[in-house]
């Protein structure tokens, strides 16, 4: 276990922007995890479950509380005849590459998709007509007060568009079972280069941001809304509203928090007096 202090948390998420954590905890072991949320729950301390802090935005004030984020000790991938089990610190990109090492199947829409595995459950990532829920068999679970583990199966998580349950009971997912049937390996390989390219062709990969900023609304796609509302490259400092894919935010260079969310309520307010919808971010916005 290691405790840091005082940690500046752009170096800690995608969009490299922010402030600082009062304090730090990275666990290696699930007894480690259940040892700090016993802590946590015993002197009633403000904190936050980080993963690889691609879908997170602490505000410019910082966060007066322990961050507590996995170590590489959750890292690990073990495989299974019909999946593979994954410690929720792994990273989608490692996941992917394990799948295809193993000829396994239906992780290729999620392949590209940035962040940690554990990330991608809570928030029932998606891409390219693929989520998580899809192929999550079972999660196992440590309790937010750090007194149990068990596990769930998928069909209990209340999987939905970008939710899961453990956004209601904030307990923490350390390991995942994710069902995978055999395929073709070429065929795996080619799909997962394919979505890849189409990744890396429309969206501004080079740029730090959280990936899709607002959620989808119904009926609706939130890129083209900001787009037909004429909102493509607005700027705010160095926050920006992509020119290649106006459903992103990113950070062209010293960008604070601040100046994204200013953005991000420049354009809420934009498309609901043009079409009367309102976007919801899909990034998490701490202490704004």
């Amino acid at each position: 276990m290691k405790r840091l202090e005082n940690v500046d948390m752009r170096q800690y998420t995608s969009f490299k922007a922010g402030g600082c954590a009062q304090e730090m905890v990275i666990v290696e072991t699930v007894e480690e995890l259940q040892t700090v949320l016993q802590e946590i729950q015993r002197e009633n301390k403000k904190w936050l479950m980080l993963g690889n802090g691609s879908n997170t935005l602490i505000s410019d004030k910082g966060f007066d509380g322990i961050v507590v984020k996995l170590g590489d000790g959750f890292g690990e991938i073990t495989v299974e005849t019909d999946g593979l089990v994954c410690g929720t610190a792994a990273l989608m990109s490692v996941v992917a590459k394990a799948a295809l090492r193993e000829s396994m199947t239906g992780f290729e829409p999620l392949s590209g998709i940035p962040g940690s595995l554990g990330g991608a459950v809570f928030m029932n990532a998606g891409a390219y007509d693929g989520e998580m829920k899809d192929i999550v068999e079972y999660v196992d679970i440590v309790s937010r007060d750090g007194e149990t583990l068990k596990r769930v199966k998928g069909e209990d998580m209340d999987f939905s568009y970008r939710h899961s349950i453990l956004e209601e009971t904030g307990d923490v997912a350390v390991s995942v079972k994710l069902k995978m049937p055999k395929g073709d390996k070429d065929a795996i390989a080619a799909k997962m280069q394919e979505l890849m390219k189409r990744r890396n062709e429309k969206q501004p990969v080079q740029y730090p941001s959280a990936g899709s900023f607002f959620k989808r609304p119904s009926g609706y796609f939130a890129g083209k809304l900001v787009q037909d509302a004429g909102l493509k490259g607005l700027t705010v400092g160095g926050a920006q509203v992509s020119e290649l894919h106006s459903g992103f935010v990113i950070n062209i260079g010293g960008a604070t928090a601040t100046d994204i969310i200013d953005l991000m309520h420049l354009v809420q307010n934009t498309v609901y007096d043009k079409f009367g919808v309102k976007l919801e971010p899909e990034v998490r916005i701490i202490g704004e």
